[in-house]
Protein backbone atom coordinates (compact mmCIF):
# COMPACT_ATOMS: atom_id res chain seq x y z
CA UNK A 1 0.00 0.00 0.00
CA UNK A 2 1.06 3.68 -0.68
CA UNK A 3 1.97 6.38 2.39
CA UNK A 4 -0.66 9.01 1.88
CA UNK A 5 2.02 12.58 2.01
CA UNK A 6 0.34 14.33 4.89
CA UNK A 7 2.31 17.35 4.31
CA UNK A 8 -0.09 18.92 2.53
CA UNK A 9 -4.01 18.51 3.71
CA UNK A 10 -6.47 17.00 1.23
CA UNK A 11 -9.39 19.67 2.71
CA UNK A 12 -6.64 22.27 2.46
CA UNK A 13 -5.66 22.28 -0.74
CA UNK A 14 -9.39 21.81 -2.01
CA UNK A 15 -10.56 24.74 -0.33
CA UNK A 16 -8.66 26.83 -2.13
CA UNK A 17 -11.36 25.92 -5.59
CA UNK A 18 -14.56 25.81 -3.34
CA UNK A 19 -15.63 28.93 -1.30
CA UNK A 20 -16.94 28.48 1.58
CA UNK A 21 -20.56 28.62 2.22
CA UNK A 22 -21.81 32.18 3.40
CA UNK A 23 -24.79 31.96 5.90
CA UNK A 24 -27.89 34.49 4.85
CA UNK A 25 -30.11 35.05 7.76
CA UNK A 26 -33.87 36.05 6.63
CA UNK A 27 -35.90 36.84 10.31
CA UNK A 28 -39.52 38.22 10.21
CA UNK A 29 -41.48 39.70 12.73
CA UNK A 30 -45.64 38.98 13.19
CA UNK A 31 -47.26 36.16 11.31
CA UNK A 32 -48.74 37.27 8.30
CA UNK A 33 -48.33 36.98 4.20
CA UNK A 34 -47.79 39.33 2.16
CA UNK A 35 -46.16 40.42 -0.82
CA UNK A 36 -42.69 40.34 0.35
CA UNK A 37 -42.85 36.91 1.66
CA UNK A 38 -43.77 35.19 -1.65
CA UNK A 39 -41.44 37.43 -3.52
CA UNK A 40 -38.47 36.22 -0.91
CA UNK A 41 -39.49 32.95 -1.73
CA UNK A 42 -38.65 33.32 -5.45
CA UNK A 43 -35.15 34.47 -4.32
CA UNK A 44 -34.54 31.90 -2.05
CA UNK A 45 -35.45 28.45 -4.10
CA UNK A 46 -33.06 29.67 -6.63
CA UNK A 47 -29.83 31.12 -4.94
CA UNK A 48 -27.02 28.63 -5.27
CA UNK A 49 -27.61 26.67 -2.45
CA UNK A 50 -23.24 25.67 -3.14
CA UNK A 51 -22.57 29.21 -1.79
CA UNK A 52 -25.34 30.40 0.69
CA UNK A 53 -26.76 28.97 3.32
CA UNK A 54 -30.85 30.16 3.99
CA UNK A 55 -31.17 30.41 7.92
CA UNK A 56 -34.98 31.70 8.26
CA UNK A 57 -36.12 32.91 11.66
CA UNK A 58 -39.68 33.17 12.15
CA UNK A 59 -41.40 35.20 15.30
CA UNK A 60 -44.11 32.34 15.66
CA UNK A 61 -42.73 28.90 15.41
CA UNK A 62 -45.07 26.77 13.14
CA UNK A 63 -46.98 30.06 12.27
CA UNK A 64 -48.00 31.20 8.72
CA UNK A 65 -44.53 32.59 8.54
CA UNK A 66 -42.59 29.23 9.05
CA UNK A 67 -44.99 26.73 7.07
CA UNK A 68 -44.05 29.12 3.65
CA UNK A 69 -40.47 29.01 4.37
CA UNK A 70 -41.13 24.97 5.42
CA UNK A 71 -38.89 24.13 2.79
CA UNK A 72 -35.60 26.02 4.50
CA UNK A 73 -33.69 25.46 7.65
CA UNK A 74 -35.44 27.62 10.83
CA UNK A 75 -34.36 28.57 14.38
CA UNK A 76 -36.60 30.64 16.21
CA UNK A 77 -36.68 34.20 17.42
CA UNK A 78 -34.39 34.22 20.72
CA UNK A 79 -36.11 37.55 21.33
CA UNK A 80 -40.23 36.71 20.88
CA UNK A 81 -42.34 39.87 21.72
CA UNK A 82 -45.01 38.84 24.13
CA UNK A 83 -47.38 40.68 21.88
CA UNK A 84 -46.53 41.49 17.66
CA UNK A 85 -46.83 44.06 16.10
CA UNK A 86 -49.75 44.58 13.80
CA UNK A 87 -49.16 44.55 10.26
CA UNK A 88 -49.39 47.73 7.89
CA UNK A 89 -49.67 49.88 10.66
CA UNK A 90 -47.27 53.30 10.93
CA UNK A 91 -44.23 52.53 12.99
CA UNK A 92 -43.47 55.11 15.62
CA UNK A 93 -40.39 55.61 17.98
CA UNK A 94 -42.39 54.41 20.86
CA UNK A 95 -42.50 51.15 19.18
CA UNK A 96 -39.33 51.10 17.92
CA UNK A 97 -37.88 51.45 21.66
CA UNK A 98 -39.92 48.04 22.56
CA UNK A 99 -37.60 45.88 20.17
CA UNK A 100 -34.27 47.28 22.17
CA UNK A 101 -35.59 44.42 25.15
CA UNK A 102 -34.55 41.68 22.88
CA UNK A 103 -31.49 43.70 21.28
CA UNK A 104 -28.56 41.48 23.62
CA UNK A 105 -29.93 37.99 22.76
CA UNK A 106 -30.60 38.71 19.36
CA UNK A 107 -26.84 39.99 19.05
CA UNK A 108 -25.98 36.85 20.36
CA UNK A 109 -28.20 34.70 18.56
CA UNK A 110 -26.65 36.08 14.91
CA UNK A 111 -22.84 35.82 16.63
CA UNK A 112 -23.49 31.99 18.21
CA UNK A 113 -25.20 30.95 14.61
CA UNK A 114 -22.10 31.77 12.52
CA UNK A 115 -24.49 34.41 11.14
CA UNK A 116 -22.33 36.01 7.85
CA UNK A 117 -25.05 38.79 6.64
CA UNK A 118 -28.59 39.73 7.88
CA UNK A 119 -31.42 40.56 4.95
CA UNK A 120 -34.48 42.04 6.43
CA UNK A 121 -37.70 42.21 4.40
CA UNK A 122 -40.03 44.69 5.80
CA UNK A 123 -40.49 47.32 8.46
CA UNK A 124 -41.62 45.21 11.50
CA UNK A 125 -38.15 43.35 10.91
CA UNK A 126 -36.19 46.38 10.12
CA UNK A 127 -36.90 47.58 13.05
CA UNK A 128 -36.61 44.52 15.22
CA UNK A 129 -33.33 43.19 13.62
CA UNK A 130 -31.38 46.05 11.88
CA UNK A 131 -29.86 47.49 15.17
CA UNK A 132 -29.12 43.80 15.94
CA UNK A 133 -27.13 42.86 12.71
CA UNK A 134 -25.46 46.10 13.17
CA UNK A 135 -24.44 46.09 16.21
CA UNK A 136 -23.04 42.12 16.02
CA UNK A 137 -20.97 43.49 13.37
CA UNK A 138 -22.79 41.94 10.31
CA UNK A 139 -23.62 43.80 7.31
CA UNK A 140 -27.28 44.25 6.73
CA UNK A 141 -29.45 44.20 3.49
CA UNK A 142 -32.16 46.20 3.81
CA UNK A 143 -35.29 45.57 1.25
CA UNK A 144 -37.93 48.21 1.41
CA UNK A 145 -40.83 47.52 -0.46
CA UNK A 146 -43.38 50.26 1.04
CA UNK A 147 -43.58 53.87 0.97
CA UNK A 148 -40.35 56.27 0.62
CA UNK A 149 -41.75 58.64 3.97
CA UNK A 150 -41.32 55.23 5.84
CA UNK A 151 -40.20 56.45 9.60
CA UNK A 152 -37.28 53.52 9.06
CA UNK A 153 -36.69 53.94 6.27
CA UNK A 154 -35.89 58.14 6.14
CA UNK A 155 -34.27 58.01 9.83
CA UNK A 156 -32.75 54.29 10.72
CA UNK A 157 -31.51 52.98 7.13
CA UNK A 158 -29.12 55.63 6.24
CA UNK A 159 -27.00 54.63 9.63
CA UNK A 160 -28.02 51.00 9.65
CA UNK A 161 -28.29 49.81 6.50
CA UNK A 162 -25.27 48.55 4.09
CA UNK A 163 -27.62 48.30 1.41
CA UNK A 164 -30.87 49.19 0.55
CA UNK A 165 -33.09 47.36 -2.17
CA UNK A 166 -36.30 49.29 -3.06
CA UNK A 167 -38.90 47.34 -5.65
CA UNK A 168 -39.53 50.90 -7.97
CA UNK A 169 -37.85 53.85 -8.74
CA UNK A 170 -40.84 56.06 -6.34
CA UNK A 171 -39.63 53.98 -3.53
CA UNK A 172 -35.90 55.35 -3.20
CA UNK A 173 -35.34 56.84 -0.16
CA UNK A 174 -35.23 60.78 -0.60
CA UNK A 175 -33.26 63.49 0.87
CA UNK A 176 -29.15 64.49 0.81
CA UNK A 177 -28.63 65.42 4.09
CA UNK A 178 -29.77 62.26 6.03
CA UNK A 179 -30.77 59.70 3.57
CA UNK A 180 -29.76 56.23 2.28
CA UNK A 181 -29.71 57.18 -1.29
CA UNK A 182 -26.31 56.65 -2.02
CA UNK A 183 -26.51 52.95 -1.16
CA UNK A 184 -29.78 52.19 -2.23
CA UNK A 185 -30.52 50.58 -6.22
CA UNK A 186 -33.76 49.54 -7.32
CA UNK A 187 -34.07 45.52 -8.03
CA UNK A 188 -37.84 44.56 -8.91
CA UNK A 189 -39.25 41.87 -7.15
CA UNK A 190 -38.95 38.47 -8.92
CA UNK A 191 -42.43 36.68 -10.54
CA UNK A 192 -42.49 33.49 -12.25
CA UNK A 193 -42.46 34.79 -16.37
CA UNK A 194 -43.96 31.63 -17.12
CA UNK A 195 -47.06 31.45 -16.08
CA UNK A 196 -50.22 30.73 -18.46
CA UNK A 197 -53.50 30.52 -18.01
CA UNK A 198 -56.24 29.26 -20.43
CA UNK A 199 -58.76 32.54 -19.71
CA UNK A 200 -61.70 31.00 -20.47
CA UNK A 201 -61.59 27.88 -18.74
CA UNK A 202 -60.31 30.42 -15.69
CA UNK A 203 -63.33 32.27 -16.54
CA UNK A 204 -65.74 29.72 -15.83
CA UNK A 205 -64.04 28.72 -12.74
CA UNK A 206 -64.57 32.25 -11.65
CA UNK A 207 -68.46 32.34 -12.89
CA UNK A 208 -68.80 28.88 -10.74
CA UNK A 209 -67.00 30.28 -7.64
CA UNK A 210 -69.20 33.31 -7.51
CA UNK A 211 -72.70 31.90 -9.20
CA UNK A 212 -72.56 34.70 -11.50
CA UNK A 213 -74.50 34.92 -15.49
CA UNK A 214 -72.39 33.77 -18.30
CA UNK A 215 -72.65 37.21 -19.70
CA UNK A 216 -71.25 39.27 -16.24
CA UNK A 217 -68.47 41.74 -16.51
CA UNK A 218 -65.98 40.34 -13.56
CA UNK A 219 -64.04 43.44 -12.12
CA UNK A 220 -61.01 41.89 -9.89
CA UNK A 221 -59.52 43.41 -6.99
CA UNK A 222 -56.87 41.29 -5.64
CA UNK A 223 -55.33 41.95 -2.14
CA UNK A 224 -55.34 42.13 1.74
CA UNK A 225 -57.46 44.89 3.01
CA UNK A 226 -55.86 47.54 4.17
CA UNK A 227 -56.31 51.14 3.92
CA UNK A 228 -53.53 52.07 1.17
CA UNK A 229 -54.81 49.45 -1.13
CA UNK A 230 -58.31 51.20 -0.84
CA UNK A 231 -60.69 48.20 -0.73
CA UNK A 232 -63.59 51.12 -0.14
CA UNK A 233 -63.03 52.96 -3.15
CA UNK A 234 -63.20 49.38 -5.25
CA UNK A 235 -66.64 49.44 -4.44
CA UNK A 236 -67.48 52.33 -5.06
CA UNK A 237 -66.47 52.30 -8.21
CA UNK A 238 -68.06 49.43 -9.06
CA UNK A 239 -71.25 50.81 -8.04
CA UNK A 240 -70.41 53.60 -10.79
CA UNK A 241 -69.68 51.31 -12.98
CA UNK A 242 -72.99 49.42 -12.37
CA UNK A 243 -74.95 52.48 -12.98
CA UNK A 244 -73.62 53.34 -16.28
CA UNK A 245 -73.47 49.54 -17.96
CA UNK A 246 -76.49 47.69 -19.45
CA UNK A 247 -75.32 44.30 -18.26
CA UNK A 248 -74.56 42.70 -14.96
CA UNK A 249 -71.43 44.03 -13.43
CA UNK A 250 -69.83 42.45 -10.19
CA UNK A 251 -66.57 43.67 -8.31
CA UNK A 252 -64.65 40.30 -7.06
CA UNK A 253 -62.78 40.89 -3.97
CA UNK A 254 -59.78 37.81 -3.20
CA UNK A 255 -57.84 38.60 -0.07
CA UNK A 256 -58.41 38.82 3.56
CA UNK A 257 -58.69 41.76 5.95
CA UNK A 258 -55.33 42.07 8.62
CA UNK A 259 -57.51 43.02 11.20
CA UNK A 260 -61.22 42.35 12.35
CA UNK A 261 -62.13 46.02 12.24
CA UNK A 262 -61.16 46.58 8.30
CA UNK A 263 -63.55 43.67 7.24
CA UNK A 264 -66.41 44.73 9.68
CA UNK A 265 -65.60 48.09 7.77
CA UNK A 266 -66.05 46.75 4.30
CA UNK A 267 -68.42 45.09 4.51
CA UNK A 268 -70.77 47.89 6.71
CA UNK A 269 -69.70 49.85 3.39
CA UNK A 270 -70.98 47.64 0.59
CA UNK A 271 -74.22 47.01 2.77
CA UNK A 272 -74.37 51.16 2.88
CA UNK A 273 -73.82 51.68 -0.91
CA UNK A 274 -76.32 48.99 -1.88
CA UNK A 275 -74.20 46.60 -3.90
CA UNK A 276 -74.35 43.81 -1.72
CA UNK A 277 -75.91 41.58 -4.85
CA UNK A 278 -72.74 42.43 -7.56
CA UNK A 279 -69.45 43.12 -4.55
CA UNK A 280 -68.57 39.86 -3.30
CA UNK A 281 -65.92 39.10 -1.03
CA UNK A 282 -64.34 35.81 -2.42
CA UNK A 283 -61.46 35.01 0.41
CA UNK A 284 -57.80 34.32 -0.34
CA UNK A 285 -57.62 32.30 -3.16
CA UNK A 286 -54.77 30.60 -4.96
CA UNK A 287 -52.86 30.31 -6.84
CA UNK A 288 -53.72 33.45 -7.36
CA UNK A 289 -52.44 34.31 -11.03
CA UNK A 290 -55.48 31.87 -12.26
CA UNK A 291 -58.19 33.79 -10.26
CA UNK A 292 -56.98 36.80 -11.62
CA UNK A 293 -56.73 35.67 -15.47
CA UNK A 294 -60.45 34.82 -14.98
CA UNK A 295 -61.70 37.90 -14.37
CA UNK A 296 -61.89 40.70 -17.16
CA UNK A 297 -60.38 43.38 -15.90
CA UNK A 298 -58.25 44.05 -12.78
CA UNK A 299 -59.22 46.76 -11.06
CA UNK A 300 -55.91 48.72 -8.71
CA UNK A 301 -57.13 51.56 -6.60
CA UNK A 302 -54.07 51.29 -4.34
CA UNK A 303 -52.08 54.87 -2.90
CA UNK A 304 -48.49 54.76 -3.01
CA UNK A 305 -48.51 51.30 -3.57
CA UNK A 306 -44.54 50.39 -4.24
CA UNK A 307 -44.88 47.59 -6.73
CA UNK A 308 -48.31 45.18 -6.87
CA UNK A 309 -47.46 42.07 -7.39
CA UNK A 310 -51.35 41.18 -8.80
CA UNK A 311 -50.79 44.10 -11.20
CA UNK A 312 -47.88 42.42 -12.75
CA UNK A 313 -49.32 38.87 -12.33
CA UNK A 314 -52.37 40.67 -14.54
CA UNK A 315 -49.64 41.91 -17.14
CA UNK A 316 -48.37 38.23 -17.53
CA UNK A 317 -51.80 36.34 -17.71
CA UNK A 318 -53.58 38.65 -19.82
CA UNK A 319 -55.82 40.39 -17.71
CA UNK A 320 -56.30 44.39 -18.46
CA UNK A 321 -55.04 46.53 -16.32
CA UNK A 322 -56.93 50.31 -14.99
CA UNK A 323 -54.33 51.37 -12.21
CA UNK A 324 -54.28 54.93 -10.30
CA UNK A 325 -51.50 57.25 -11.40
CA UNK A 326 -50.28 56.64 -7.82
CA UNK A 327 -46.99 55.03 -6.05
CA UNK A 328 -44.96 52.52 -8.37
CA UNK A 329 -48.18 51.80 -10.57
CA UNK A 330 -47.03 54.15 -12.99
CA UNK A 331 -43.29 52.88 -13.43
CA UNK A 332 -44.77 48.78 -13.47
CA UNK A 333 -47.23 49.74 -16.40
CA UNK A 334 -44.79 51.52 -18.29
CA UNK A 335 -44.96 51.44 -22.24
CA UNK A 336 -48.60 52.03 -22.32
CA UNK A 337 -49.29 48.35 -20.73
CA UNK A 338 -52.26 49.40 -18.45
CA UNK A 339 -54.66 52.20 -17.78
CA UNK A 340 -53.63 54.67 -15.64
CA UNK A 341 -56.06 57.05 -13.83
CA UNK A 342 -56.52 59.91 -11.65
CA UNK A 343 -56.07 58.49 -7.97
CA UNK A 344 -58.74 58.79 -5.34
CA UNK A 345 -61.76 58.72 -7.63
CA UNK A 346 -64.39 55.86 -8.30
CA UNK A 347 -65.70 57.87 -11.25
CA UNK A 348 -61.77 57.76 -12.75
CA UNK A 349 -61.71 53.92 -12.17
CA UNK A 350 -65.23 53.11 -14.10
CA UNK A 351 -64.29 55.90 -16.65
CA UNK A 352 -60.90 53.70 -17.64
CA UNK A 353 -62.50 50.11 -16.84
CA UNK A 354 -65.29 51.63 -19.38
CA UNK A 355 -62.95 52.76 -22.15
CA UNK A 356 -61.08 49.50 -22.45
CA UNK A 357 -64.25 47.72 -22.43
CA UNK A 358 -65.51 50.04 -25.18
CA UNK A 359 -62.15 49.58 -27.15
CA UNK A 360 -61.56 45.97 -27.66
CA UNK A 361 -58.95 46.16 -30.50
CA UNK A 362 -56.69 48.18 -28.47
CA UNK A 363 -56.79 46.71 -25.52
CA UNK A 364 -55.96 43.48 -26.67
CA UNK A 365 -52.99 45.13 -28.28
CA UNK A 366 -52.09 46.88 -24.64
CA UNK A 367 -52.95 43.64 -23.21
CA UNK A 368 -50.22 42.31 -25.59
CA UNK A 369 -47.40 44.66 -24.73
CA UNK A 370 -47.99 44.02 -21.09
CA UNK A 371 -47.28 40.35 -21.27
CA UNK A 372 -43.84 41.02 -23.16
CA UNK A 373 -43.04 43.67 -21.17
CA UNK A 374 -43.34 42.02 -17.65
CA UNK A 375 -41.33 38.96 -18.86
CA UNK A 376 -38.46 41.27 -19.77
CA UNK A 377 -38.77 43.73 -16.75
CA UNK A 378 -39.76 41.14 -13.92
CA UNK A 379 -38.20 37.48 -14.44
CA UNK A 380 -36.46 35.68 -11.46
CA UNK A 381 -33.24 34.91 -12.69
CA UNK A 382 -32.76 39.20 -13.18
CA UNK A 383 -33.97 39.10 -9.48
CA UNK A 384 -31.47 36.69 -8.60
CA UNK A 385 -28.63 37.93 -10.00
CA UNK A 386 -28.94 40.96 -8.93
CA UNK A 387 -29.53 40.07 -5.01
CA UNK A 388 -26.45 37.89 -5.36
CA UNK A 389 -24.39 40.36 -7.12
CA UNK A 390 -24.95 42.65 -3.37
CA UNK A 391 -24.39 38.93 -1.10
CA UNK A 392 -20.71 39.06 -3.00
CA UNK A 393 -20.03 42.77 -2.76
CA UNK A 394 -20.87 43.25 1.18
CA UNK A 395 -19.16 39.58 2.07
CA UNK A 396 -16.57 40.01 0.13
Amino acid sequence: MNAVDLSVPVSQDASKDVPQRKTICYPFAGDSIGGSHISLLGLLENLDPGRFRILIVPEIPDGKIARHFGAFEQLSDPARPSTSFTPDEAFNPRKYLKTLAGLPKRIRFLRENGIDLVHSNDGRTHATWSLAARAAGLPLVWHHRADPAALGLRFLAPALASRVLTVSSFSLPKGKIWSAADKSQVVFSPFDTSITVDRDKARAMVLSAADLPADALILGYIGSFVPRKRPLLFVDAIKELRARLNRPVFGLMFGEAVVPEMEQKLRGHIAASGVEDCVKLMGLRTPGHEWIGGCDQLLVPAISEPLGRTLVEAMLVGTPVVATSSGGNPEALAGHTGHLVEPESAAALASGAELLLNNPAETEQMVKRAAVSARDRFGIQRHTQSVTQVYETLLD
